[in-house]
């Protein structure tokens, strides 16, 4: 079992700005350096020429001392021009991206983008492969291309090997920032089948997981009531429950059928059930809705948290086959395993990241070894990204400890009701 590694989920690790700002303070450095530098030697000059004084001190020491700031400040420009170089190379990769999102349906603010591209890369050649290295080097940390054929028969199913390739040689695995669902999903009825009142919050990433709904249930939906009187959401969603590519469009929402809808873009019965459960369990236009999803779950989750009615500060998928573009006021928690031939259909994600400063992906190796392990497909499982949350939970990165601050907040409530929703395609 591999270890674990968070970071922002992109190609930019640092701010653009802040790389310039180190940038510009290290040459004010390399400027009192080179001043310190030409003041030794002046003070040098004058020791040398007052016998008195050239007795009592080492000039040859001083001397030294000024070749040493010197060479100090050379390489704090060295250093400097480094950093500046850097800083653009993220910055195109950064405007590409942008650039890319823009043109759905902006064109005259793309070709703007486009433009201080060209200035860029036209004022140091080194820009451009710099820029190219970096995507193509975290695109192979991301996800390494397609995998071998799973263990050692090669059985990977078909259909999933086709959707990695497609992922990796598309854009269907980032949901661009503007995009909305097409289509009409097939009609559905959403059954209440359980309500509880729990006794607290979950407590960790670990925690929400294990809430995902029991049994026959898809969705569960919890209310938060808090002790100001506001109300809140969170719900959880599951993942594919009947993966029969032939049983596709029959009872259960959550199969292959809707699975392909949702990664083209399209409305699936699945995500119109979520959207009736929320509603059912009194969110209305405007609330609070954070999410959790796990596999196709994380598309549902993707597409509520950039085109619904609610207000989604906190998405939390495991396993997703998409990444969402949320907005800076949005926090993206995503949690992917390497050898998730599922996750994999993500591609990498965005370039840049997304979400707010606080969104962090969570990967790592559940099985690093081939074998007939790999042939259930257990890197995709369910418990695999709890033991993975559970990491995280324990994680010292300071990313996942301030995520501690949104469960203790959750966990202010002073009442919790959890009511989970049954769905199934009405027959026309």
């Amino acid at each position: 079992m591999s270890g674990l590694e968070i970071g922002h989920g992109g190609v930019i690790a640092v701010d653009t700005q802040q790389l310039r700002d180190v940038g510009s303070r290290m040459q004010t450095v390399a400027t009192q350096c080179e001043e310190a530098r030409a003041a030794i030697a002046r003070a040098g000059a004058l020791l040398a020429s007052a016998p008195e004084a050239a007795s009592q001190v080492d000039i040859r020491a001083l001397h030294r001392s000024g070749e040493r700031v010197g060479e100090l400040r050379a390489e704090l420009e060295d250093a400097c021009a480094g950093t500046l170089l850097m800083a653009d190379a993220f910055e195109v990769v950064e405007l590409r991206a942008e650039a890319e999102a823009l043109a759905l349906g902006d064109r005259a603010g793309a070709s703007a983008l486009r433009a201080r591209i060209h200035r860029l890369l036209d004022g140091d050649a080194r820009v451009g492969v710099m820029a190219d290295w970096l995507v193509a080097d975290w695109a192979g940390r991301r996800h390494g291309g397609v995998p071998e054929p799973m263990g050692v028969f090669g059985l990977l199913p078909s259909l999933l090997l086709a959707g990695a390739f497609a992922g990796l040689t598309s854009t269907l695995g980032k949901v661009p920032s503007g995009a909305r669902l097409t289509g009409a999903a097939d009609p559905v009825r959403v059954t209440p089948t359980a309500t509880s009142t729990p006794a607290g919050a979950p407590k960790g990433v670990a925690g929400a997981l294990r809430r995902m709904p029991s049994s026959s249930a898809q969705v569960a939906v919890e209310k938060y009531t808090m002790a100001d009187g506001a109300t809140r959401y969170v719900t959880y969603v599951k993942g594919t429950q009947n993966s029969v590519p032939w049983e596709g469009g029959e009872e259960d929402p959550w199969d292959m059928k809707s699975n392909l809808e949702l990664y083209q873009g399209q409305r699936s019965a699945s995500y119109q059930a979520t959207v009736d459960a929320l509603a059912a369990a009194g969110a209305e236009p405007g609330d609070r809705v954070d999410i959790v999803g796990y596999s196709q779950g994380g598309m549902i989750a993707a597409h509520l948290a950039m085109e619904s009615d609610y207000d989604v500060a906190m998405q939390l998928t495991a396993g997703s086959p998409q990444e969402s573009s949320l907005g800076d006021g949005q926090t993206r928690i995503q949690l992917s395993h390497s050898d998730d031939v599922v996750a994999k259909l993500a591609a990498g994600g965005s370039a840049t990241g997304t979400g707010s400063p606080d969104s962090f992906t969570a990967t790592r190796e559940v099985d690093p070894q081939d074998g007939l392990y790999d042939l259930s497909l257990q890197p995709h499982a369910l418990e695999a990204y709890i033991e993975t949350a559970q990491m995280v939970d324990d994680s010292s990165d300071p990313r996942a400890e301030a995520l501690d601050a949104y469960w203790r907040e959750l966990g202010d409530a002073v009442e919790i009701e959890r009511t989970e929703f049954h769905a199934e395609r009405v027959k026309r």
